[in-house]
């Protein structure tokens, strides 16, 4: 059905049309050329249409047929009769003149060696007199106005998106409506107003609007109050939260295409959401948009269970699962994961065939344990000082895959495309401010990310971290990490002797030696060779007591820390 639905859409029949039109024109030029583009070498028998044992006799005989066949008088306005008349007086000339003849065995042209041509073999019918007005006009149309309307129509259209391939209005869009506050229930509202399927949702017809009525009044109970009262905001609402509460079945084909068209495009649009909050700093905005895309990945909304997402089951198969005694008791996914395949409740009604299926989810879904380690990089120091750049490393492991698996597709049976799984990594204080949200998609068992970040100031600090699944409802964690952070006043400063910096001033042996250069001015070059020996000596000298000076005062501070005789070597190293 859906595949159905896939080929007679307008974009495909269009796409079909077109490349059956350029097929067809393909094959007509290949056909075109093998007829009248062959492309041969001068060959003067076969022009003339004799055998190659020939007499002169003969040759003449045939030669007069042909010229008089090609001749320019009886085929006026002719190209292509033109140039074979003129092959046809080359070939006779190079079977009868003695000099023509011997160009032609050793060139294989009777007017000697030829340089190299290439030419592209056209249809005949471009180079006919009477057809040339028409492929100028061609010419000019595709030239003059449809590839700059080309150009024109992909900068325009490319220049209206933005990230991720969201358009800039919908970004705007998405500024406008969101805040701080932002509870879910808004946020199909404020995805129904996206700016890319704004055109597709404009009702026209009366049918339409009866069919959007009717499917809100079964939904309405359901959704907030709208804020915006504009129809195309209305409809895409209205066909949201059919979706979400699964009562897609009575909607018109036209209101389902349109529904389609909203969920291919959800992934990118909720990644637009959450990049918004993410600006803004909203941790509790960004959140309700992680968990508002689960819900289109499962087609399930606030006021539903999470066991919904378990194939074959209904409303009434999770009140008994969330009514059985404790140890059997299960309110969400996680809990009816862990409990023993024998003792889950919910499935009495079902066929083995069903149960199997609920069992085998139960296998596929990620079950996930984080873990994190706080550290420093290139530090020994087990503390965090303020502005340290801190790295919070957090490893995912799906404990339900074995070594070397890895994850595949989402299980969303009422959602009509294929999405890959994938975990939101949140790091906010315990203010609501957020320090990271990144995406990462990774199928492997083990999925470690780093987060970087400067070290703030001096004290104790809490920090929550989500990890949050795309499209499963239930499986998401949360935990908090403690950091202490202390002040950098206390770290052991350096200090400088003074001689050392004084070293420090001086010039390098190689701007010596360039120096040395630049003020000597001698005629010979030998004695420019002494000299610049000389020197080098000189300055190897000057670096040696240098590194004995150096020795000697290192050596005087390791004297000056086991004895209490004063010394006049400072401390290289001291705390504040």
């Amino acid at each position: 059905m859906k595949g159905f639905q896939t080929i007679s859409s307008s974009g495909f029949i269009f796409n079909l049309c077109i490349t059956t039109i350029l097929t067809i024109i393909f094959f007509y030029l290949v056909l075109s050329v093998q007829e009248d583009g062959e492309v041969n070498s001068f060959d003067p028998f076969t022009i003339l249409d004799v055998d190659m044992n020939a007499d002169t006799k003969t040759i003449k005989k045939a030669y007069k047929k042909m010229s008089l066949k090609y001749h320019p008088d009886k085929n006026q306005n002719n190209p292509s009769a033109e140039a074979m008349f003129m092959m046809v007086a080359k070939a006779y000339e190079a079977l009868t003149d003695p000099e023509s003849m011997e160009n032609y065995k050793k060139y294989g042209n009777p007017d000697g060696k030829q340089s190299l041509e290439v030419s592209i073999g056209l249809p005949s019918f471009l180079l006919e007199t009477g057809n040339r007005n028409l492929v100028l006009l061609f010419y000019l149309i595709f030239m003059v106005i449809l590839v700059p309307f080309s150009v024109w129509k992909y900068y325009s259209d490319s220049s209206k998106y933005g990230e991720k391939d969201v358009m800039y209005d919908t970004y705007a869009w998405y500024h406008h409506t969101l805040n701080e506050h932002s509870i879910m229930k808004v946020l199909p509202e404020t995805f129904a107003g996206s700016a890319e399927f704004r055109k597709a949702n404009i009702t026209t017809s009366a049918a339409e609007k009866k069919d959007i009525t009717s499917t809100m009044s079964k939904v309405k109970s359901q959704m907030q109050k709208p804020k915006y009262m504009h129809p195309i905001v209305v409809k895409g609402n209205v066909l949201l939260h059919a979706h979400l509460l699964r009562k897609t079945a009575e909607l018109s084909a036209k209101s389902k295409e349109d529904l389609s068209n909203m969920l291919k495009m959800s992934g990118s649009l909720i990644d637009a959401m959450i990049s918004v909050c993410k600006h803004q700093d909203w941790i509790k905005t960004a959140i309700n948009c992680i968990e508002f895309g689960q819900c289109i990945a499962q087609a399930v909304w606030t006021k539903d269970s999470q066991l919904l997402q378990l194939p074959h089951f209904t409303a009434d198969d999770a009140k008994h699962c969330e009514k059985a005694k404790a140890s059997q008791r299960a309110t969400n996914l996680t809990q009816f994961i862990k409990i023993p395949d024998e003792d889950k409740k919910g499935m009495a009604y079902m066929s083995d065939q069903q149960k199997e299926d609920v069992l085998s989810c139960c296998k596929i879904y990620p079950q996930i344990a984080v873990d994190y380690q706080v550290y420093v990089d290139d530090d020994e120091d087990d503390k965090v000082y303020e502005g340290d750049l801190l790295t919070i490393e957090v490893c995912i492991t799906r404990t339900n895959l074995k070594e070397g698996e890895k994850a595949g597709l989402v299980h969303a049976p009422l959602f009509p495309f294929p999405k890959a799984e994938a975990w939101w990594i949140l790091c906010g204080t315990k203010e609501g401010k957020i320090i990271t949200i990144d995406k990462v998609i990774d199928a492997d068992r083990v999925v470690k990310h780093k987060i970087k970040f400067l070290a703030p100031k001096q004290g104790d600090y809490e920090f929550d971290l989500f990890v949050k699944s795309n499209a499963y409802l239930g499986l998401d964690h949360k935990q908090q990490i403690k950091l202490k952070t202390h002040d950098p006043s206390t770290l052991p400063q350096y200090k400088i002797h003074p001689e050392d910096a004084q070293l420090d001033d001086e010039p390098t042996l190689f701007e010596e030696m360039m120096a040395a250069n630049i003020e000597e001015d001698s005629d010979s070059d030998d004695s420019d060779d002494e000299e610049e020996e000389e020197g080098i000596k000189e300055l190897s000298a000057a670096e040696r007591k240098k590194q004995e000076l150096r020795n000697a005062r290192k050596k005087a501070a390791g004297d000056d820390s086991d004895s209490d005789s004063d010394s006049d070597v400072e401390e290289v190293y001291t705390d504040k």
